[in-house]
Protein backbone atom coordinates (compact mmCIF):
# COMPACT_ATOMS: atom_id res chain seq x y z
CA UNK A 1 0.00 0.00 0.00
CA UNK A 2 1.39 3.28 -1.10
CA UNK A 3 1.08 6.57 0.67
CA UNK A 4 -1.02 9.68 -1.20
CA UNK A 5 1.52 11.61 -2.07
CA UNK A 6 3.25 8.45 -3.84
CA UNK A 7 0.22 8.27 -5.56
CA UNK A 8 -0.32 11.58 -7.01
CA UNK A 9 2.93 11.87 -7.93
CA UNK A 10 2.87 8.47 -10.11
CA UNK A 11 -0.49 9.12 -11.79
CA UNK A 12 0.80 12.25 -12.63
CA UNK A 13 4.07 10.64 -14.08
CA UNK A 14 2.12 8.84 -16.00
CA UNK A 15 0.47 12.04 -18.05
CA UNK A 16 -0.74 11.85 -21.95
CA UNK A 17 -0.54 14.46 -24.57
CA UNK A 18 -3.42 13.57 -26.68
CA UNK A 19 -2.94 16.17 -29.42
CA UNK A 20 -4.27 19.23 -30.98
CA UNK A 21 -7.08 20.17 -33.25
CA UNK A 22 -8.33 23.44 -34.78
CA UNK A 23 -11.95 24.15 -34.29
CA UNK A 24 -14.57 26.63 -34.97
CA UNK A 25 -14.01 30.19 -33.02
CA UNK A 26 -17.64 29.59 -31.40
CA UNK A 27 -16.89 25.76 -30.72
CA UNK A 28 -13.96 26.75 -28.89
CA UNK A 29 -15.56 28.27 -25.39
CA UNK A 30 -14.06 25.99 -22.60
CA UNK A 31 -11.45 24.93 -24.56
CA UNK A 32 -7.51 24.79 -23.79
CA UNK A 33 -5.76 26.96 -26.17
CA UNK A 34 -2.92 25.68 -27.66
CA UNK A 35 -1.26 28.59 -29.32
CA UNK A 36 0.04 31.87 -28.59
CA UNK A 37 -2.40 35.14 -29.79
CA UNK A 38 -0.45 37.83 -30.61
CA UNK A 39 -1.74 41.15 -31.96
CA UNK A 40 -1.60 41.38 -35.72
CA UNK A 41 -1.67 45.26 -35.89
CA UNK A 42 -1.60 47.98 -32.98
CA UNK A 43 -4.40 47.96 -30.65
CA UNK A 44 -6.07 50.29 -31.50
CA UNK A 45 -5.18 50.32 -34.99
CA UNK A 46 -5.47 54.08 -35.15
CA UNK A 47 -6.09 57.21 -33.28
CA UNK A 48 -9.53 56.31 -32.29
CA UNK A 49 -12.37 58.90 -31.10
CA UNK A 50 -13.42 57.77 -27.95
CA UNK A 51 -16.66 60.27 -27.65
CA UNK A 52 -19.10 61.26 -30.12
CA UNK A 53 -18.72 65.65 -30.32
CA UNK A 54 -16.33 67.36 -32.52
CA UNK A 55 -12.68 67.13 -33.35
CA UNK A 56 -10.46 70.05 -33.62
CA UNK A 57 -6.69 71.43 -33.30
CA UNK A 58 -5.57 71.86 -29.51
CA UNK A 59 -3.45 74.91 -31.15
CA UNK A 60 -5.94 76.79 -32.21
CA UNK A 61 -7.93 76.20 -29.13
CA UNK A 62 -5.22 78.19 -27.17
CA UNK A 63 -5.61 81.26 -28.95
CA UNK A 64 -9.14 81.87 -27.31
CA UNK A 65 -11.15 80.62 -30.36
CA UNK A 66 -14.67 79.22 -28.96
CA UNK A 67 -16.88 78.85 -32.08
CA UNK A 68 -15.86 76.68 -35.04
CA UNK A 69 -17.78 76.31 -38.60
CA UNK A 70 -18.84 72.38 -39.03
CA UNK A 71 -16.78 70.69 -42.47
CA UNK A 72 -18.51 67.35 -42.37
CA UNK A 73 -18.54 64.48 -40.47
CA UNK A 74 -16.82 61.64 -39.16
CA UNK A 75 -18.38 57.98 -38.54
CA UNK A 76 -17.07 55.02 -37.51
CA UNK A 77 -16.18 52.62 -40.18
CA UNK A 78 -15.99 55.64 -42.78
CA UNK A 79 -12.19 56.12 -43.76
CA UNK A 80 -10.36 59.21 -42.91
CA UNK A 81 -11.41 62.51 -43.51
CA UNK A 82 -9.20 65.42 -43.29
CA UNK A 83 -9.51 69.37 -41.86
CA UNK A 84 -9.09 71.53 -44.48
CA UNK A 85 -8.96 74.66 -42.09
CA UNK A 86 -7.47 74.95 -38.94
CA UNK A 87 -9.99 77.25 -38.01
CA UNK A 88 -12.92 74.65 -38.15
CA UNK A 89 -13.94 71.69 -36.37
CA UNK A 90 -15.10 67.87 -37.71
CA UNK A 91 -17.95 65.90 -35.77
CA UNK A 92 -16.43 62.71 -34.71
CA UNK A 93 -18.54 59.68 -33.84
CA UNK A 94 -17.45 56.98 -31.03
CA UNK A 95 -15.41 54.83 -32.42
CA UNK A 96 -14.04 56.64 -35.99
CA UNK A 97 -11.09 57.25 -36.69
CA UNK A 98 -9.71 60.71 -35.63
CA UNK A 99 -9.69 63.44 -38.94
CA UNK A 100 -6.69 64.55 -40.11
CA UNK A 101 -4.70 67.74 -38.78
CA UNK A 102 -7.19 67.08 -35.33
CA UNK A 103 -5.71 66.54 -32.35
CA UNK A 104 -8.72 66.97 -29.77
CA UNK A 105 -12.02 65.79 -29.28
CA UNK A 106 -14.99 67.97 -27.20
CA UNK A 107 -18.22 65.80 -26.47
CA UNK A 108 -21.41 67.34 -27.56
CA UNK A 109 -22.24 67.79 -23.76
CA UNK A 110 -19.70 70.43 -23.44
CA UNK A 111 -21.23 72.41 -27.03
CA UNK A 112 -23.96 73.98 -28.61
CA UNK A 113 -24.29 73.65 -32.11
CA UNK A 114 -26.42 76.26 -34.10
CA UNK A 115 -26.44 77.35 -38.12
CA UNK A 116 -23.48 74.63 -38.83
CA UNK A 117 -20.97 76.38 -36.19
CA UNK A 118 -20.09 74.43 -32.70
CA UNK A 119 -19.76 77.02 -29.90
CA UNK A 120 -17.57 75.51 -26.89
CA UNK A 121 -19.14 76.00 -23.50
CA UNK A 122 -15.98 75.10 -21.53
CA UNK A 123 -12.33 76.84 -20.81
CA UNK A 124 -9.84 74.31 -21.07
CA UNK A 125 -9.04 71.42 -23.30
CA UNK A 126 -6.08 69.16 -23.16
CA UNK A 127 -4.51 67.64 -25.95
CA UNK A 128 -5.50 64.92 -27.19
CA UNK A 129 -8.74 64.95 -25.00
CA UNK A 130 -11.41 61.92 -25.71
CA UNK A 131 -8.98 60.04 -28.06
CA UNK A 132 -7.77 56.47 -27.50
CA UNK A 133 -4.04 56.37 -29.24
CA UNK A 134 -3.15 53.96 -32.00
CA UNK A 135 -0.96 51.43 -30.31
CA UNK A 136 -1.68 51.90 -26.76
CA UNK A 137 -3.56 49.11 -25.70
CA UNK A 138 -0.85 46.74 -27.43
CA UNK A 139 1.84 47.05 -29.72
CA UNK A 140 2.08 44.85 -33.38
CA UNK A 141 3.30 41.73 -31.94
CA UNK A 142 2.36 42.01 -28.74
CA UNK A 143 1.01 38.61 -26.63
CA UNK A 144 -2.66 38.54 -25.89
CA UNK A 145 -3.27 35.05 -25.27
CA UNK A 146 -1.03 33.05 -23.79
CA UNK A 147 -0.82 29.30 -24.84
CA UNK A 148 -2.64 26.75 -21.99
CA UNK A 149 -5.40 29.27 -21.63
CA UNK A 150 -8.85 27.89 -20.81
CA UNK A 151 -10.58 30.14 -23.11
CA UNK A 152 -13.52 32.13 -22.00
CA UNK A 153 -16.11 34.78 -23.33
CA UNK A 154 -13.14 37.33 -22.89
CA UNK A 155 -10.79 35.50 -24.83
CA UNK A 156 -12.96 35.39 -27.49
CA UNK A 157 -13.54 38.88 -28.23
CA UNK A 158 -10.35 38.84 -28.51
CA UNK A 159 -9.43 36.14 -30.56
CA UNK A 160 -11.95 37.73 -33.68
CA UNK A 161 -10.42 40.64 -33.06
CA UNK A 162 -6.90 39.24 -34.58
CA UNK A 163 -9.11 37.07 -37.19
CA UNK A 164 -8.88 33.73 -35.40
CA UNK A 165 -12.13 32.00 -37.33
CA UNK A 166 -10.08 28.75 -36.43
CA UNK A 167 -8.35 28.23 -32.93
CA UNK A 168 -5.95 25.45 -32.10
CA UNK A 169 -6.86 23.50 -29.07
CA UNK A 170 -6.24 20.61 -27.39
CA UNK A 171 -7.66 17.62 -28.20
CA UNK A 172 -9.91 15.70 -25.26
CA UNK A 173 -8.99 12.23 -24.45
CA UNK A 174 -11.84 9.94 -25.19
CA UNK A 175 -13.28 8.50 -21.41
CA UNK A 176 -14.84 5.56 -21.00
CA UNK A 177 -17.01 5.40 -17.42
CA UNK A 178 -17.82 1.73 -16.21
CA UNK A 179 -19.73 0.60 -13.25
CA UNK A 180 -19.44 -3.00 -12.46
CA UNK A 181 -21.88 -5.31 -10.00
CA UNK A 182 -25.03 -7.65 -10.51
CA UNK A 183 -26.52 -4.88 -8.00
CA UNK A 184 -26.87 -2.27 -10.10
CA UNK A 185 -29.97 -1.13 -12.58
CA UNK A 186 -30.65 1.81 -14.28
CA UNK A 187 -31.71 5.09 -13.21
CA UNK A 188 -35.47 4.81 -14.71
CA UNK A 189 -36.08 0.92 -13.39
CA UNK A 190 -37.95 0.39 -9.83
CA UNK A 191 -34.83 -1.67 -7.95
CA UNK A 192 -35.62 -4.86 -5.92
CA UNK A 193 -34.81 -4.89 -2.63
CA UNK A 194 -31.38 -6.58 -3.01
CA UNK A 195 -30.76 -3.66 -5.76
CA UNK A 196 -30.06 -0.39 -6.11
CA UNK A 197 -30.08 2.43 -9.28
CA UNK A 198 -26.72 3.52 -10.70
CA UNK A 199 -25.17 6.69 -9.37
CA UNK A 200 -21.13 6.79 -9.34
CA UNK A 201 -21.53 6.46 -13.26
CA UNK A 202 -23.89 9.73 -13.47
CA UNK A 203 -21.52 11.29 -11.05
CA UNK A 204 -18.06 11.20 -12.35
CA UNK A 205 -19.63 11.99 -16.31
CA UNK A 206 -21.23 15.25 -14.54
CA UNK A 207 -18.10 16.41 -13.52
CA UNK A 208 -16.47 15.69 -16.91
CA UNK A 209 -19.04 17.96 -18.10
CA UNK A 210 -17.54 20.62 -15.87
CA UNK A 211 -14.47 20.35 -17.54
CA UNK A 212 -15.82 20.55 -20.51
CA UNK A 213 -15.04 17.04 -21.84
CA UNK A 214 -17.65 16.10 -23.70
CA UNK A 215 -16.30 12.93 -25.23
CA UNK A 216 -17.35 10.44 -22.53
CA UNK A 217 -19.57 7.03 -22.61
CA UNK A 218 -20.97 4.85 -20.10
CA UNK A 219 -21.04 1.54 -19.49
CA UNK A 220 -22.31 -1.21 -17.00
CA UNK A 221 -21.33 -4.71 -16.96
CA UNK A 222 -22.08 -7.59 -14.76
CA UNK A 223 -20.14 -9.68 -12.00
CA UNK A 224 -18.48 -12.26 -14.74
CA UNK A 225 -14.90 -12.58 -15.61
CA UNK A 226 -15.73 -13.80 -19.34
CA UNK A 227 -17.83 -10.87 -19.85
CA UNK A 228 -15.54 -8.09 -18.70
CA UNK A 229 -12.63 -9.87 -20.29
CA UNK A 230 -14.68 -9.39 -24.05
CA UNK A 231 -16.18 -5.81 -23.16
CA UNK A 232 -12.80 -4.26 -21.59
CA UNK A 233 -11.16 -5.57 -24.33
CA UNK A 234 -12.91 -3.62 -26.54
CA UNK A 235 -13.07 -0.78 -24.44
CA UNK A 236 -9.44 -0.51 -24.51
CA UNK A 237 -9.05 -0.03 -28.23
CA UNK A 238 -11.48 2.38 -28.63
CA UNK A 239 -10.84 4.67 -25.47
CA UNK A 240 -8.01 6.72 -24.31
CA UNK A 241 -8.85 6.60 -20.36
CA UNK A 242 -10.85 4.16 -18.50
CA UNK A 243 -12.91 5.41 -15.28
CA UNK A 244 -13.97 2.45 -13.15
CA UNK A 245 -16.05 2.40 -10.61
CA UNK A 246 -15.92 -1.14 -8.38
CA UNK A 247 -14.89 -4.51 -7.92
CA UNK A 248 -11.11 -3.97 -7.25
CA UNK A 249 -11.56 -4.97 -3.36
CA UNK A 250 -11.34 -8.19 -1.67
CA UNK A 251 -14.74 -9.46 -2.82
CA UNK A 252 -15.18 -12.26 -4.10
CA UNK A 253 -16.71 -10.93 -7.09
CA UNK A 254 -14.07 -8.45 -7.68
CA UNK A 255 -12.66 -9.66 -10.90
CA UNK A 256 -11.85 -6.20 -12.46
CA UNK A 257 -7.62 -6.61 -10.91
CA UNK A 258 -7.25 -9.63 -12.49
CA UNK A 259 -9.17 -9.03 -15.58
CA UNK A 260 -6.69 -5.76 -16.44
CA UNK A 261 -3.78 -7.76 -15.72
CA UNK A 262 -4.65 -10.41 -18.23
CA UNK A 263 -5.48 -7.82 -20.97
CA UNK A 264 -1.57 -6.93 -19.89
CA UNK A 265 -2.72 -3.50 -18.38
CA UNK A 266 0.20 -2.94 -16.01
CA UNK A 267 -0.27 -2.25 -12.56
CA UNK A 268 1.25 0.64 -11.44
CA UNK A 269 -0.30 0.69 -7.83
CA UNK A 270 -3.20 -0.76 -5.75
CA UNK A 271 -4.19 -0.02 -2.11
CA UNK A 272 -3.49 3.50 -0.84
CA UNK A 273 -3.40 4.62 2.25
CA UNK A 274 -6.43 6.60 2.75
CA UNK A 275 -9.84 6.92 3.81
CA UNK A 276 -12.15 6.71 1.79
CA UNK A 277 -10.79 4.96 -1.14
CA UNK A 278 -8.00 2.78 0.02
CA UNK A 279 -8.37 -0.04 -2.81
CA UNK A 280 -8.21 2.09 -5.73
CA UNK A 281 -6.06 0.89 -8.44
CA UNK A 282 -4.26 2.12 -11.27
CA UNK A 283 -2.55 1.18 -14.30
CA UNK A 284 -1.64 2.14 -17.84
CA UNK A 285 -1.25 -0.35 -21.34
CA UNK A 286 0.78 1.78 -23.67
CA UNK A 287 -1.01 4.97 -24.16
CA UNK A 288 -4.38 4.21 -22.31
CA UNK A 289 -5.06 5.19 -18.80
CA UNK A 290 -6.39 2.89 -16.27
CA UNK A 291 -8.43 4.24 -12.96
CA UNK A 292 -10.35 2.17 -10.96
CA UNK A 293 -12.05 3.27 -8.07
CA UNK A 294 -13.69 1.94 -5.25
CA UNK A 295 -17.60 1.42 -5.95
CA UNK A 296 -18.71 3.22 -2.75
CA UNK A 297 -20.06 6.34 -3.76
CA UNK A 298 -18.10 8.73 -2.05
CA UNK A 299 -14.84 6.91 -1.88
CA UNK A 300 -15.42 7.26 -5.89
CA UNK A 301 -16.08 10.72 -5.70
CA UNK A 302 -12.96 11.47 -3.58
CA UNK A 303 -10.69 9.39 -5.56
CA UNK A 304 -11.97 10.98 -8.82
CA UNK A 305 -11.43 14.57 -7.40
CA UNK A 306 -7.67 13.83 -5.79
CA UNK A 307 -6.66 11.59 -8.69
CA UNK A 308 -7.72 12.04 -12.14
CA UNK A 309 -8.45 15.88 -12.20
CA UNK A 310 -4.50 16.55 -11.68
CA UNK A 311 -3.90 14.23 -14.37
CA UNK A 312 -6.13 15.79 -16.70
CA UNK A 313 -4.89 19.36 -15.91
CA UNK A 314 -1.39 17.88 -16.77
CA UNK A 315 -1.94 15.67 -19.84
CA UNK A 316 -3.98 19.53 -21.14
CA UNK A 317 -0.90 21.39 -19.89
CA UNK A 318 -3.30 23.30 -17.45
CA UNK A 319 -1.91 24.15 -13.72
CA UNK A 320 -2.74 20.66 -11.92
CA UNK A 321 -1.29 22.02 -8.01
CA UNK A 322 -3.96 22.18 -5.10
CA UNK A 323 -3.65 26.20 -4.51
CA UNK A 324 -7.04 25.78 -2.64
CA UNK A 325 -6.87 25.78 1.25
CA UNK A 326 -9.30 26.04 4.26
CA UNK A 327 -9.27 26.87 8.23
CA UNK A 328 -10.32 23.56 10.03
CA UNK A 329 -13.56 24.99 12.14
CA UNK A 330 -13.38 22.37 15.45
CA UNK A 331 -10.80 19.91 16.53
CA UNK A 332 -11.04 16.20 14.32
CA UNK A 333 -9.40 13.06 15.64
CA UNK A 334 -8.81 10.12 13.61
CA UNK A 335 -6.21 7.66 15.10
CA UNK A 336 -5.69 5.11 11.80
CA UNK A 337 -2.83 5.36 10.16
CA UNK A 338 -4.69 6.44 6.40
CA UNK A 339 -4.96 10.25 5.08
CA UNK A 340 -8.44 11.11 6.11
CA UNK A 341 -10.20 12.95 3.01
CA UNK A 342 -13.34 14.64 5.09
CA UNK A 343 -16.29 16.18 4.05
CA UNK A 344 -16.39 19.67 5.13
CA UNK A 345 -18.90 22.64 4.78
CA UNK A 346 -16.96 25.84 3.99
CA UNK A 347 -17.96 29.41 5.08
CA UNK A 348 -16.26 32.56 4.08
CA UNK A 349 -15.68 34.96 7.01
CA UNK A 350 -13.79 37.89 6.30
CA UNK A 351 -12.31 36.61 3.51
CA UNK A 352 -10.80 33.56 5.13
CA UNK A 353 -12.33 30.47 4.35
CA UNK A 354 -13.23 27.70 7.21
CA UNK A 355 -14.29 24.01 7.34
CA UNK A 356 -16.39 23.07 9.13
CA UNK A 357 -17.00 18.77 9.35
CA UNK A 358 -19.50 16.75 7.76
CA UNK A 359 -19.40 13.61 9.33
CA UNK A 360 -21.71 10.80 7.58
CA UNK A 361 -21.94 7.10 7.61
CA UNK A 362 -19.10 6.11 5.92
CA UNK A 363 -18.15 5.80 2.32
CA UNK A 364 -21.57 4.47 1.04
CA UNK A 365 -23.38 7.83 2.13
CA UNK A 366 -23.71 8.87 -1.12
CA UNK A 367 -27.03 11.73 0.27
CA UNK A 368 -24.17 13.38 2.83
CA UNK A 369 -22.28 14.64 -0.14
CA UNK A 370 -24.96 17.13 -1.09
CA UNK A 371 -24.62 18.09 2.82
CA UNK A 372 -20.88 19.47 2.04
CA UNK A 373 -18.67 21.52 -0.26
CA UNK A 374 -15.55 19.82 -0.63
CA UNK A 375 -12.93 17.10 1.12
CA UNK A 376 -10.68 18.39 3.29
CA UNK A 377 -6.95 16.79 2.99
CA UNK A 378 -5.74 15.47 6.85
CA UNK A 379 -2.51 13.68 6.93
CA UNK A 380 -1.98 10.33 7.81
CA UNK A 381 1.28 11.64 10.19
CA UNK A 382 -0.94 12.85 12.88
CA UNK A 383 -4.39 11.47 14.68
CA UNK A 384 -5.35 14.89 16.12
CA UNK A 385 -6.08 18.01 13.82
CA UNK A 386 -6.71 21.43 15.78
CA UNK A 387 -9.21 23.81 15.21
CA UNK A 388 -7.41 26.85 13.00
CA UNK A 389 -5.00 24.68 11.23
CA UNK A 390 -5.03 24.83 7.67
CA UNK A 391 -5.32 22.31 5.18
CA UNK A 392 -5.79 21.56 1.33
CA UNK A 393 -9.08 20.61 0.52
CA UNK A 394 -10.82 19.51 -2.69
CA UNK A 395 -13.79 21.71 -3.47
CA UNK A 396 -16.39 20.41 -5.43
CA UNK A 397 -18.83 23.34 -4.96
CA UNK A 398 -17.89 26.63 -6.69
CA UNK A 399 -19.90 29.36 -4.64
CA UNK A 400 -17.36 29.77 -1.65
Amino acid sequence: MITVKQAITTILHSAENFGEEEVLLHKSVGRILKEDICADRDFPPFHRVSMDGIALQHQTFLTGKKTYQIEGIQAAGAEQIALSNPNNCVEAMTGAVLPKNTDVVVPYELISIENGCASLNIDAVNYFQNIHKKGKDRKKGALLVKKNTVISAAEIGILATVGKAEVMVAKPPKIAIISTGDELVEVHENPKEHQIRKSNVHTLWAVLQDLNIKNADTFHFNDDKTILLEKIEAILQNYDVLLFSGAVSKGKFDFLPEVLDQLEVKKQFHKVQQRPGKPFWFGKKENKTVFAFPGNPVSTFVSFLKYFIPWYKKSMGLPFENMAYAILAETVTFKPNLSYFLQVKLENKQGKIYAIPVYGNGSGDLANLAEADAFIELPSEKAEFLKGEVYPILRYRKHI
